[in-house]
């Protein structure tokens, strides 16, 4: 499955997420896999495709960086996906 993870930095925590990430990378449990992310402009907020087998999955990531970030997790197809399951059978 794929997941749209928008992180959103808590106040005074940019430079530590920052550093956090430089010394650790990611630090992605077994089975999640990044696909890419984008950094809103003014920096506060990331925006994370990750692929793993349900949103349980994620929830290790998450533990490791909740003292620094807050989430919200999206369930996502593509589009192909999207309107493959929209056609009538």
């Amino acid at each position: 499955m794929l997941f749209i993870v928008i992180e959103t930095f808590k106040k005074g925590t940019l430079q530590a997420v920052g550093e956090r990430f430089q010394r650790h990378g990611r630090m992605l449990p077994a089975g999640v896999m990044y696909v890419n992310s984008w950094m809103e402009a003014t920096g506060p907020r990331c925006f994370q495709l990750m692929e793993a087998a349900n949103k349980e999955s994620l929830q290790q990531w998450i533990d490791r960086w909740n003292d620094l970030v807050n989430f919200e997790i999206v369930p996502v197809l593509t589009s192909a996906e999207f309107w493959q399951k929209t056609q009538p059978t």
